[in-house]
């Protein structure tokens, strides 16, 4: 096996030997056993991907952990680790490894990149494993195991049957329509027999999702969108902001997700935000606010009994879907590689009349390009221990200093709120030091006579 060995700096080593552990990365000594280190090897490959650094040792002393680079002599050292890698999943490989190297500490640190499995990854006890914070933690009950093959996408939850009336769905408008626009035409009952959404004359979650009239009368808590705005910037912020009660849209999937979108663009055009030229309406493509709440609707995991939800603040749209990203999904490969968690969902609702989901699998990509070409900063993906949340941020991608002199060309003065504002950081400091790095190049300069949250910047005259 020819496993690349890279040279990394002094900076760099300690940089490594400093890292904390948390839910995508890990660092362990030479001596770890290979079939207990197999335990971190599942629970990566079954939650998000990670990293793991062996060559690295922790004593802890007193309350303080203590680490040092301490690699293998050579490469046959870490043999055994390969044969457990390979023996996991022999047909499909999941991980990638190098070996580093740094001329100031010993031996090499083996880096393996576990990568997202589309299957259940076992350890070499049997056991699956998933991921939460720094933590490996089995999967040991029947109800754990369910979930995590709806978390896969290995069964689907769209599947399962409602103990509910099939008349619900044989029976309703929403299937009517559906079946007028439909060539060749079908009789409601035996169509949707012939899609499996009809079982043993009872729905099932699609069925009801798709083509119910009040799906979350059957699909309580886990089948409705919630939209809240909020009068602030800030994160972490309580109800006393809220600038009205939080909507709740149902209906059946098609209209629940048109209903969405048309909402949030309602919400998001009556903000103004400080600009450039004093307080300015902002806006967001449509494309990007449609594909991304489509995406949380179409995709999220219907078996986690929790609404999506949309968040609007002054300056972003935090957009919530319930369930982490499915299959081998990672935040890395998202917008290149293609999954879907309900491809009955997926595939029925495309053939409605002009479908939310025109462009298959392109979706999210769709979302990216509309913000590129009016220049403002990409979508933030972020998949949390239960949910995904995109973050669409209304933030130029000028940098914060040209931002800044740009405002002040129509403005006298600037204070660290407003900077905060027109720039989207997020932390006064952080903004100081913009303020602080215009001032070295002789750009800027403090009022006189202001302090504390009233200080202010404005040009300095030439």
């Amino acid at each position: 096996m020819n496993i690349e060995v890279r040279e990394i700096t002094r900076e760099e080593a300690e940089l490594l030997v400093r890292f904390e552990e948390t839910h995508f990365q890990d660092v362990k000594a030479i001596e770890i056993a290979p079939a207990k280190l197999s335990r971190t090897f599942s629970a990566f490959a079954n939650t998000a991907a990670g990293d793991v650094y062996i060559g690295i040792d922790e004593n802890v002393v007193g309350d303080v952990k203590q680490r040092s680079w301490r690699g293998f002599p050579d490469q046959e050292a870490a043999n055994a680790i390969f044969q457990v890698l390979e023996g996991l999943a022999p047909a499909s490989p999941f991980w990638s490894a190098s070996f580093l190297t740094c001329a100031d500490f010993p031996g090499q640190v083996l880096h393996l990149s576990i990568h997202k499995t589309r299957v259940v990854t076992t350890s070499t006890e049997g056991k699956a494993y998933i991921r939460r914070g720094a933590q490996n933690i089995p999967v040991t009950s029947e109800e754990g195991m369910r979930a995590l093959n709806f978390d896969k996408g290995i069964v689907s939850f769209e599947d399962e049957i409602i103990n509910a009336p099939k008349d619900l769905i044989s029976n309703s408008a929403t299937v009517i329509e559906f079946l007028i626009e439909q060539v060749p035409t079908a009789e409601p009952e035996t169509w949707l027999r012939s899609q499996l959404i009809l079982l043993d004359d009872r729905p099932t979650v699609a069925g009801a999702l798709l083509f119910a009239d009040q799906p979350q009368a059957m699909l309580p808590k886990r089948s409705a969108v919630k939209v809240f705005r909020y009068q602030t910037i800030e994160e972490g912020v309580n109800r006393e902001v809220l600038a009205f009660d939080p909507l709740t849209i149902e209906g059946p999937i098609y209209d629940l997700i048109e209903k969405s979108v048309t909402a949030t663009k309602e919400i998001v055009e009556g903000i103004k935000k400080i600009g450039g030229g004093g307080l300015e309406e902002i806006s967001f493509p449509d494309e990007t606010l449609h594909e991304i709440v489509t995406n949380a609707i179409l995709h999220r995991d219907y078996s986690i009994a929790t609404d999506a939800q949309i968040r609007i603040y002054d300056d972003r749209v935090e957009v919530e879907s319930p369930g982490t990203l499915p299959g081998h999904i990672t935040i890395r490969n998202i917008l290149d590689e293609q999954f879907a968690r309900n491809p009955k969902l997926v595939r029925l609702i495309n053939k409605f009349p002009n479908p939310p989901n025109k462009d298959v699998g392109e979706g999210l990509n769709t979302a990216f390009n509309a913000m590129r070409r009016i220049r403002l900063k990409d979508p933030e993906i972020v998949q949390k221990e239960n949910s995904v949340v995109v973050y669409i941020r209304h933030t130029r991608l000028s940098s914060p200093a040209q931002i800044v002199m740009e405002y002040l060309d129509t403005h006298g003065t600037i204070t660290n709120q407003v900077g905060r504002e027109i720039t989207g950081i997020r932390r006064d400091v952080q903004m100081k030091d913009v303020f602080v790095a215009l001032r070295r190049e002789g750009a800027l300069e403090l009022v006189e006579g202001k302090r504390g949250k009233a200080s202010a910047w404005r040009k300095v005259k030439k």
